[in-house]
């Protein structure tokens, strides 16, 4: 056998992995690209729910590396879902911006069951699925 000396780093012409050298081994410096996102209170309400109810797709997503393009998505559509929602909700119980100068009781109350209502509507169909 032929004593050769072994370089620290090598990198593998056929795939481009880089290798370095740990004792006698060579092992492949593999690191996973990591994407920051900020998680709001639907992308952490979907989050949860995968750990604690979907394991096997939390893991699959996790593994794959898609959890957080899932996670950005659910969180984009759930907000563009509730102004939408709470949009035509406003339509038609003909809410306009006037009656909160007249009426900002009625107004605000009425706004804010017409926020619970969308946020129910969205933990239903995006979240809790």
């Amino acid at each position: 056998m032929e004593n050769k000396k072994l370089k620290g780093n090598n990198i593998d012409n056929k795939y481009g992995i880089e290798y370095t050298k740990v004792g006698d081994y060579y092992m492949p410096n593999l690191v996973l690209e990591k994407e920051e996102i900020i998680l709001n209170k639907y992308g952490k309400m979907r989050l949860k729910f995968l750990k604690e109810n979907r394991k096997a797709e939390y893991t699959i997503m996790f593994t794959k590396g898609t959890l957080n393009k899932h996670l950005k998505e659910i969180q984009e559509t759930a907000e563009k879902r509730i102004d939408i929602i709470i949009e035509q909700l406003k339509q038609q119980n003909n809410l306009t911006e006037e009656m909160k100068n007249t009426d900002q009781l009625y107004w605000v109350s009425m706004m804010n069951n017409f926020k619970n209502t969308a946020e129910e509507i969205i933990l239903n169909e995006l979240i809790y699925v």
